[in-house]
């Protein structure tokens, strides 16, 4: 296991964690302030491919068969899906919402499921994981963007600098953690302590409710999403 991502596990669960790495998935069971955890995720930038989506989706379905309530911790650090002919084969689109289901259906029976962003969040890896869980944080340092600006600015044919200006005065448009704590897909930063930052995030009272859209609007990131999606629910037309 990668030295960076083994200090992170030893800082909240100790030495002999129970936490293994394969290639570059991470599965296991830690103890955490007399309870315990499942550990699901990813390490040193991997791509989601088929076999790791469905990997984890089996360590997320375990944990609601072994023990109902269980929190998890997901920790994510990836470069974005896999893009091989052999992925694509194997519906790697499809596994990769299988494993968004299951940390849904995990949810919704109870389990209290984190997000950890260590290092690198692109794209569909990061919306597949981070934005799947209650809760999602971010590692200072670390970098979340769904498409470098650069790959934007040849997708919408709209120059780089004027994509930049944008992105300075409209956060969704914008790559970075701070981007994505203003429009509420990122919680926060854990620094310092982060067994206690863990603590905190595992004593939050949650209902099973997204917010995002709400925590975005409040922190001046998406003004009229939560507003509109108030509107669809009532079933307005304007």
């Amino acid at each position: 296991m990668s030295g960076a991502i083994e200090r992170v596990l030893a800082d909240l669960f100790g030495d002999g964690h129970g936490v293994v790495r394969d290639g570059g998935t991470l599965t296991g069971v830690a103890r955490f302030d007399g309870r315990t955890v499942t550990v699901v995720g990813t390490a040193d930038r991997a791509v989601i491919g088929a076999d790791v989506a469905l990997k984890l989706a089996r360590a997320v379905l375990d944990a609601m068969r072994d023990e109902p309530g269980r929190p998890i911790l997901v920790i994510v650090d990836n470069a974005g899906h896999r893009l091989s002919r052999r992925d694509e084969l194997m519906a790697n689109n499809g596994c990769i919402a299988h494993l968004t289901r299951c940390l849904d259906a995990a949810r919704r029976r109870g389990h209290r499921v984190i997000g950890l962003v260590h290092d690198l969040a692109v794209s569909g890896g990061f919306m597949a994981t981070g934005l799947s869980t209650d809760l999602c944080f971010a590692l200072p340092g670390s970098e979340v963007r769904v498409m470098a600006p650069a790959a934007m600015a040849r997708v919408t044919k709209i120059p780089l600098e004027r994509l930049e200006e944008l992105s300075a005065a409209n956060p969704v448009l914008g790559p970075g953690v701070e981007n994505f704590i203003r429009v509420g897909g990122l919680e926060g930063v854990w620094d310092g302590d982060l067994k206690a930052r863990f603590r905190e995030a595992l004593s939050r009272p949650l209902d099973g409710a997204d917010m995002r859209r709400s925590l975005g609007e409040s922190r001046g990131g998406r003004t009229v999403a939560a507003r509109i999606a108030a509107k669809v629910r009532a079933g307005a037309s304007s």
